[in-house]
């Protein structure tokens, strides 16, 4: 298999990639609080992951990717302070909780179909694993690493010495959390609630040795990745702004509870941000993926996060998208130039092979150097114009080189970035039904015109599209289209 080497977020360097298990993947990565309609940020960290899990299994990996479902535990607080963020929203629209986490869930899930994101392997929910975090809290206490205080089980850091290795703060630094959220009951007040006793009037309870409650946040992960995974698994992904304290919390409670480590690589994504600020429901600046839908193509949201490295931020703007929507428009046309390409020759062109051959290399180096897609996507385009010129030259199109060169992007654009529709081939038919029939009538009139030697209007057609970036270009085997 190909070396890869990865950011850990753990050591903070890059490192050579090393599985647990020979041939084999364990990822897990914090999914959605099911409380709203996924925004462009979740779009950010899913696609990222998706395209790594999809690499993953380009190199040959079997991988079992577990993505979580948090419907319960999640407080507004992102602590240990405040309503449950799916209580209250069924609070807001007179619902079950569970009718919210349904709905939400599903909407979810409807919009990373749109986006080409495929389905994890297990989509656990932390309602349905209340039993395995009871047990975690029992081991926690019965290992002296946590403590109750009226039904609830706080992990006491101050026994964990290597809390903060993941964030890198060190508890002294953390009595400042002190003055903003006062807790008496607390040890410390970076302790955390591994268990939460329920107020009186708090809809989503469970019974515990400790009374009516529910799980702490950070407690869900911890139980949902080793069941799937074992402990410890390779690796642990999520938004950077869970590093603290949503994973160092999962890293302390199930480091003490099983003596061992947690995952051997934790990795990243970074943000979306508007103006430079992150965008996030809380802060009411965020654009949902069923309105960004309404005016870009899902495609060209994916190809929009993959412009930038899963590690740094993204800036929204329509004009961002719109250039997305442009650069994905150009892909799309010259692979169906390639494939409507007349084949006139059997056997391969040995000089295009060669240039095949160095695309795919480019593209695997970029990808193992810490997935970098904007690098693997610039690798892309230059091979789109290789193979613009090696159609507009009009030289023989071989049966066997064709073939490789559509493999090759199906490999590298389809099936590891998903910038391809699941069925090109419908997609391809469309497109011809739709754009590419209307700029043909156009080329058919210009060449009209210019038998007529009425050049002026066959230019104004020219001008005319390229106000709209398309490219008119005069080949030896006819005028041809594409995108600027």
């Amino acid at each position: 298999m190909e070396e890869l080497y990865l950011y850990n977020t753990l050591t903070r360097k890059k490192e050579k990639f090393e599985p647990i298990t020979p041939g084999f993947v364990g990822i897990y990565v914090c999914g959605p609080t099911v409380y709203g309609h996924a925004h462009l940020g979740h779009a950010k960290s899913y696609i990222s992951f998706d395209v790594i899990v999809r690499y993953f299994r380009f190199l040959g990996y079997r991988v079992r990717y577990v993505q979580n479902i948090t419907d319960v535990g999640h407080l507004v607080s992102d602590a240990d302070e405040g309503e449950d963020k799916v209580a209250r929203q069924a609070r807001l629209e007179q619902l079950e909780p569970m009718e919210i986490a349904e709905r939400y869930t599903r909407s979810y899930f409807e919009d990373m179909d749109l986006l080409n994101v495929e389905r994890p392997d297990i989509s656990p929910r932390a309602s349905g694993h209340i039993p395995e975090q009871i047990e975690l809290a029992q081991t926690l206490l019965k290992k002296g690493y946590a403590y109750e205080v009226n039904g609830t089980i706080y992990f006491d850091v101050q026994k964990f010495k290597e809390y903060g290795k993941l964030s890198g703060r060190k508890l002294d630094e953390l009595m400042a959390a002190v003055r903003i959220e006062k807790n008496p009951e607390k040890k410390h007040p970076a302790d955390f609630a591994v268990w939460k006793r329920a107020e009186p009037g708090h809809i989503m309870q469970w019974n515990s040795p400790w009374g009516r409650g529910y799980p702490g946040w950070h407690a869900e992960c911890s139980v949902m990745s080793t069941k799937y995974l074992g402990q410890p698994f390779d690796i642990h992904g999520g938004g950077l702004e869970n590093v603290f304290p949503h994973h160092e919390c999962e890293i302390a409670q199930s480091e003490a509870a099983n003596d061992k480590p947690f995952a051997r690589y934790w990795l990243h994504n970074n943000m979306v941000t508007v103006n430079g600020q992150k965008m996030g429901k809380s802060l009411g600046n965020f654009i949902t993926i069923k309105d960004a839908v309404k005016k870009y193509t899902p495609l060209a949201i994916r190809y929009f996060v993959l412009s930038s490295h899963y590690r740094s931020p993204l800036d929204f703007s329509d004009q961002a998208l719109e250039s997305a929507q442009k650069g994905l428009g150009r892909f799309h046309q010259t692979f169906a130039r390639l494939l409507k390409a007349k084949i006139n020759a059997k056997g391969k062109d040995e000089t295009f092979e060669k240039k095949i051959d160095t695309y795919r290399q480019k593209f695997i180096q970029a990808m193992n150097d810490d997935f970098n897609t904007p690098k693997a996507l610039a690798e892309l385009f230059e091979f789109l114009k290789e193979i613009n010129g090696w159609l507009d030259a009009g030289q023989t199109v071989t049966e066997e080189t064709h073939k490789k060169a559509v493999q090759v992007i199906e490999e590298t654009a389809g099936k590891v970035l998903g910038l391809l529709p699941k069925d090109y081939a419908e997609f391809e038919s469309k497109r011809s039904g739709d754009v590419d029939a209307v700029v043909q009538i156009l080329i058919d009139i210009r060449s009209a015109l210019r038998k007529e030697k009425n050049f002026a209007l066959a230019d104004e057609i020219r001008n005319r599209l390229q106000q709209i970036n398309i490219e008119l270009k005069d080949t030896s085997q006819g005028t041809v289209w594409e995108y600027k």
